[in-house]
């Protein structure tokens, strides 16, 4: 990174420190790229035109025009950077279109309501011709909706809304969906895994919906940049896309900083939190004036983060600018996060700390630096997220790494992380499981067919015959009718295994504070377990699962908690099978069953373990896809006994590492087990599995790809300098079993025979 150009930046003090002391191992510099504008086309309606321009918008992009010109014959998948006005993209056909016949309607997708809420205030200031916008959600007032439904002709809202509340009642969105033109789905990369895979079966039947009232609406996707966006598009659809990819936008350039926090420990390889380490940053900035932006993944993570670097400027003296750095995450009220947004895109805040639900692309006015606490999981991700910088300037992006092995590994290796190329979106539209669900919701639309294989695929019929001898459908002159009457529907989530949640209530003032997923509740909110909700923390004195609701009250102790889970699995089926580095692999189905046993508190000065407290809760089982390999006995016989399961659970936490490496994903979405004997192989096993039900293909990449996934654990830890493991290899964030046992170096030797056995 060249110094002369950091200095010319308002956030250059800030990281000079890091730079001479070696805390930032490596870095870049992202030119900037100027525009290639082209006139507005003389083809669009002369009213619309003058509104564009009114608005002030005298020119478009390349790419804007390209997207224009090919949406009056195909369906699109627009791609390009952060900031390149892909929304205009998809805008103009769709604006141009209504100019010209208010009678015809869109749709517009969102995966979060704060996205939609956004492009409708954009829609609103703009004011073109004809439209009349507005957004249908689950927080629209019910006695709004009937008049949306008759009046709007462009509703904006989200696929859980399109999935439970358009299409099950499609008789009173008659007139919509026979004049439905256009459906826009936006930052169409987020639909990937579980989530994705829903919501292609939930577009597949709106196209058979849209069918039966005499529509054949053109489908406009925006995504950011990833490797497959053509096969993630058709993949969500069902249909064919063509390709806008060619950005013509600007940008404004980029410094790149990998920001490793300093070792404190070589011996066990022990470095300052990545937390501390970016409070400290972030607070800096803040005192310079620079609007920041810092992501993290865990919701714990970003109010601790939010919190030390409050205390950092108070301790300095300027309480002024602690108070204008906030949280934001998922878990809190619409109310509460409007007010966020709206506090941060008017320029009273400075700084936010956020979880991806600021990823995406709402506007949070002009930001100068983004910072990553962590690896997201996908440079796709990272990417977007770097994204939100340097819009106005010149802008900094860093990357806080953390100990855990991924992270550490990048560092070691940090011209191979920049040059990395963006992943493949993973989606499996045809998981068995979510399709089965998603039939049945779509007879209670409309009766199946035979000619709905058209939608669904080859996979329909023998699922359909599957579920007529299950009893979940019934014959009727001919065709499939669901056999309950209720609302099918709304069993089927779509973004988690389970549609509750529960409440997080402050038991003094009886103020409901947030919302857990009732999947993660055993997890996270927990009897003794420690809550953080916008900076401040919460003890839970009692979780009620039946009434969905957890009681807490303010903490203010000096620890936090980790839950310490017991795992079986039991083999339903093997899918594929092969020899392969001395071991016979396998992929299939398995059945998970997790216990939360107890909570480890854990001291947050000194972070070293101060207990562990027992709890009596429920199992929860799910189903789910994994590879597994079951070890010969001249491999699991060269380990000594008290040093094997050491090392077969160190080898599955160093490959659960490397997982995302193949598939886009982070570990948080795979779980292991590793045992001595399992009770169906009979011999030391390694499983490796789909943190969601029903499995979303990730595990199947492991598969396929198991030799890489070999070479890249083996080198994870076999580079790591520490003497017996630590978070920087063999030691997991998320374990179950609190990292214990763990064998480094029976690990290499059992990985080394493997690679040796390849030969």
């Amino acid at each position: 990174m060249a110094g002369a150009s950091l200095l010319e930046n308002p956030w250059s003090v800030a990281i000079e420190p890091a730079r001479r002391d070696g805390r930032i191992v490596a870095g870049s510099s992202e030119r900037e790229r100027g525009a290639r504008p082209v006139a507005l086309p003389d083809s669009l309606d002369p009213a619309f035109a003058q509104t564009l321009r009114r608005g002030g918008i005298e020119k478009l992009y390349t790419h804007q025009l390209e997207a224009y010109e090919a949406a009056a014959h195909s369906n699109l998948a627009i791609t390009s950077g952060t900031a390149s006005g892909k929304s205009l993209a998809f805008n103009l056909p769709v604006l141009d279109g209504i100019a010209r016949d208010p009678k015809r309607r869109a749709l517009y997708l969102y995966p979060t309501k704060a996205l939609a809420q956004d492009q409708a205030r954009k829609l609103a200031q703009l004011r073109p011709p004809g439209l009349r916008e507005a957004i249908y959600d689950g927080d629209t007032p019910k006695e709004e909706r009937p008049a949306i439904r008759r009046r709007n002709n462009l509703v904006l809202t989200n696929p859980d809304m399109l999935h439970v509340g358009l299409l099950p009642h499609h008789k009173g969105w008659g007139d919509f969906l026979a004049n439905l033109g256009w459906v826009v789905v936006d930052e169409a990369h987020t639909y990937r895994g579980v989530f994705g895979s829903h919501v292609a079966n939930v577009l597949r039947r709106l196209r058979r919906v849209a069918r039966a009232y005499g529509s054949e609406p053109r489908f406009l996707l925006a995504s950011a940049t990833i490797a497959n966006p053509i096969e993630l598009a058709e993949r969500l659809v069902g249909t064919p896309f063509q390709l806008i990819d060619d950005d013509g936008a600007p940008r404004a350039g980029r410094e790149v900083a990998m920001w490793n926090p300093p070792l404190l420990d070589k011996a066990n390889g022990t470095r300052r939190s990545a937390l501390s380490e970016a409070a400290d940053l972030l607070a800096e900035l803040v005192s310079q004036n620079v609007r920041t932006i810092c992501f993290l993944k865990s919701r714990r993570g970003i109010e601790l983060i939010q919190r030390f670097a409050r205390e950092n400027l108070e301790r300095r003296g300027k309480p002024g600018l602690a108070a204008r750095i906030a949280p934001y995450r998922g878990g809190y009220t619409p109310q509460q996060r409007r007010a966020i947004e709206d506090r941060l895109s008017s320029g009273e805040l400075l700084a936010v700390v956020a979880t991806d639900a600021l990823e995406l692309g709402i506007d949070v006015g002009e930001l100068d630096a983004a910072i990553c606490v962590t690896f997201p999981g996908t440079v796709a991700s990272l990417r977007q997220m770097w994204g939100r910088a340097g819009r106005r300037r010149r802008g900094l992006a860093v990357y806080v790494a953390g100990q855990d092995a991924l992270d550490q590994f990048f560092c070691r290796h940090p011209e191979e992380f920049l040059e990395r190329p963006v992943e493949a979106a993973i989606l499996d539209h045809d998981n068995d499981q979510i399709a089965s669900r998603h039939l049945i919701a779509a007879a209670y639309e409309l009766p199946l067919s035979d000619a709905d294989e058209e939608f669904f695929g080859p996979g329909f019929r023998p699922r359909a015959e599957r579920l007529l001898a299950a009893g979940e459908l019934r014959t009727a002159a001919g065709r499939l009718l669901p056999r309950r009457s209720d609302f099918v529907a709304s069993r089927i989530p779509l973004r988690s295994a389970s549609s509750d949640s529960v409440a997080v209530i402050e038991r003094e003032a009886g103020e409901m504070l947030g919302l857990v997923e009732a999947e993660r509740a055993f997890t996270t909110i927990h009897p003794g377990a420690i809550y953080l909700h916008l900076g401040r923390s919460y003890e839970v004195e009692r979780l009620d699962i039946s009434e969905r609701r957890a009681l807490v009250s303010e903490f203010d102790g000096d620890w936090y908690t980790r839950p310490k889970k017991e795992t079986e699995i039991y083999i339903e089926r093997t899918l594929e099978q092969r020899q392969v580095a001395g071991v016979q692999l396998n992929f299939g189905e398995v059945s998970v069953t997790e216990q939360v046993i107890a909570f480890q508190r854990v001291s947050i000065s000194e972070q070293e373990p101060i207990d562990i407290v027992a709890l009596e809760l429920p199992e929860q089982n799910f189903l789910t896809q994994a590879l597994w390999y079951v070890l010969p006995d001249r491999l699991s016989g060269a380990l000594p006994p008290d040093v094997l399961l050491g090392s077969l659970h160190a080898t599955e936490h160093a490959q659960i590492a490397v997982l995302p490496l193949i598939a886009m994903c982070d570990r948080w979405d795979i779980g292991g087990l590793s045992t001595n004997v399992h009770f169906q192989t009979g011999r030391s096993t390694i499983f490796i599995y789909d943190g969601h039900p029903g499995g979303v293909g990730i595990t199947q990449r492991g598969y396929e790809q198991f030799e890489r996934l070999l070479d890249d654990a083996e080198r994870l830890i076999a580079e790591c300098p520490c003497e017996s493991g630590c978070p920087s290899c063999v030691q997991s964030p998320k374990c179950g079993n609190l990292n214990e046992p763990l064998h480094k170096a029976g690990a290499l030797e059992l990985m080394g025979q493997m690679k040796r056995s390849r030969s």
